[in-house]
């Protein structure tokens, strides 16, 4: 009776061993290959990205391919399908010329001297001796100080090879004497096709739905994917990996129910959207996972809001996502969208640290369908009213009777400078808003057509550039003059500021002190 294999987790089992088996490298293999090919072999090389991308295991691959010899070949190269006499010994990590190092572990000086005692000696029977430093920005200030003369001059027989996933934690004195390839994440499309490719030659079906919600759970890892893919081998219930199975394993919200409760959110409901909640909630979704797939909806939808269709279709749910999103940023606002992303960061970051996340995810779900019912800033210069919110049982709408409020006209015009400023704060623009308030006297204030005086030290072409933010914002023309500096009122801000001065508590204050002054006049809670 023979014992049997030992099992080998996919991550192992599918791990490169040829530049041709790295996937999404092509600059960085390219390089190589340029640079093997014309002998300008660089004695260092960083390699960066994020957990799982392949950092070591691309180490590991240049280790082969700097030592790389067979009966036919006796020189660097990246064409290394064929196993050559240092191949198998450098992947199994027994080569006495490839010298792997975790920094992690071995932070200090004296770590760093033993390296430094290695690479005197010549290698013992490959062309390089090689070393791979993991994590080197664990390495100390002290422990990368003893490295650098070392780094900067090597012995013609020596290449250095680190990987690190904290780029800028690495001093740049040792960048500079590096040649740096960054390692990008893979997008959720490209590692579900990789996950379909392994779960066919493991024999295992699999719903294209669930290899991509294993490969967004990866987030750009190929070593996490495989992990989860491992994990839903084992916990399928049938023949197949089900989407199902998938959500319930890594407590992921249902795609179709988190279009749903955004859609009610937006819309003020909130019973409804926390009945969508609840649902997903007791199915075994993670709050924190519910609050961040509606984080994903409201980038998609604010994406083709801004990008139109073509946008949309970069969605992982494919065309049911794309379809979704279109009907969404047809019906709302950018404004909408924009309030709504960051209330919802500002849910995910309660819930992910309250003592109960699901409580946390509801308040944050209420707050965003009461911040749906309320009018945007231009929406409020226009005088509309705040929409009711849904959802309420009838008992709680017990409310005398207010008669309704005016029509506001459809194109209400400023009739002052003040007017004006306001009307520049609520499009967003800011810088402009100050300005008026603070570099802008007004001359002659008929209709459409404005006269001022602009202050010292006010940007240059100011009343043009109002006049034709007036244009843009109002739709109607106006004609912004320079006039006569003489006939000019007070800017808003010295207006302001008189009015505070003739205040008869102001006046009184003055009096009880004397030698009083003002020196500085700031807003209370946000208002002046």
């Amino acid at each position: 009776m023979t014992d049997a294999v030992p099992y080998q987790v996919l991550a192992r089992k599918y791990r490169p061993t040829s530049f041709d088996d790295l996937l999404g490298h092509d600059v960085m293999i390219r390089t190589l290959r340029n640079a093997f090919e014309a002998g300008r072999i660089a004695h260092a090389f960083i390699l960066t990205g994020v957990r799982g991308v392949g950092k070591t295991t691309t180490a590991r691959i240049m280790a082969r391919a700097l030592n790389y010899e067979t009966d036919e070949i006796d020189r660097p190269t990246v064409d290394i399908k064929e196993e050559g006499r240092h191949c198998r010994a450098i992947a199994e990590g027994r080569h006495p010329d490839v010298i792997e190092m975790d920094a992690a572990s071995r932070t200090g000086v004296d770590d760093i001297r033993e390296l430094i005692e290695g690479v005197r000696y010549a290698p013992t029977v490959g062309r390089y001796k090689v070393y791979i430093v993991d994590e080197v920005h664990m390495l100390s200030k002290n422990a990368f100080n003893a490295f650098l003369k070392t780094l900067e001059e090597p012995p013609a027989h020596v290449k250095f090879i680190f990987a690190t996933t904290e780029i800028r934690k690495v001093p740049v004195t040792v960048l500079s004497r590096c040649q740096r390839f960054d390692l990008a994440r893979f997008d959720a499309v490209q590692l579900s096709g990789y996950l379909k490719d392994i779960a066919e030659k493991e024999g295992v079906p699999a719903e294209d739905e669930a290899l991509m919600l294993l490969a967004r759970a990866a987030q750009g890892s190929v070593r996490d994917s495989l992990s989860l893919l491992d994990q839903a081998i084992l916990s399928r219930e049938g023949d197949a990996i089900e989407a199902e199975a998938v959500r319930r394993m890594i407590g992921l919200a249902d795609r179709g129910y988190s279009w749903g409760l955004f859609e009610a959110v937006l819309k003020g409901e909130s019973q409804q959207a926390l009945e969508l909640f609840r649902h997903q909630y007791d199915y075994g979704a993670d709050p924190a996972e519910v609050i961040r797939d509606l984080l994903d909806v409201c980038h998609l939808t604010t994406r083709t809001k801004a990008a139109g269709p073509e946008a949309a279709s970069d969605g992982p749910g494919g065309s049911t996502d794309a379809a979704a999103a279109q009907r969404l940023a047809g019906a709302l606002s950018m404004p909408a969208l924009t309030r709504c992303w960051s209330l919802l960061m500002t849910a995910l970051s309660e819930t992910q640290g309250a003592p109960d996340p699901a409580a946390a995810a509801e308040v944050g779900l209420i707050r965003l369908a009461y911040a749906a019912t309320l009018p945007t800033p231009a929406e409020v210069l226009a005088g509309a009213p705040l929409k009711e919110a849904p959802g309420k049982p009838e008992a709680a709408r017990e409310a005398p009777e207010r008669p309704p409020a005016p029509e506001p006209e459809k194109h209400q015009l400023p009739t002052s400078l003040k007017e004006i400023a306001a009307l520049a704060g609520a499009h967003g623009d800011l810088l402009l808003r100050q300005e008026i308030d603070q570099k802008l006297r007004l001359v002659a204030f008929e209709g459409t057509k404005l006269t001022v005086a602009v202050e010292a030290g006010a940007r240059a072409g100011l009343p043009g550039r109002l006049q034709k933010a007036l244009i843009e914002w109002t739709g109607t023309t106006w004609d912004v003059e320079p006039g006569d500096p003489m006939a000019a009122e007070p800017t808003l801000k010295e207006a302001r500021e008189k009015a505070i001065e003739e205040h008869p508590l102001v006046k009184e204050a003055l009096k009880t002190f004397p030698g009083a002054t003002i020196s500085q006049i700031r807003p209370i809670g946000g208002k002046e």
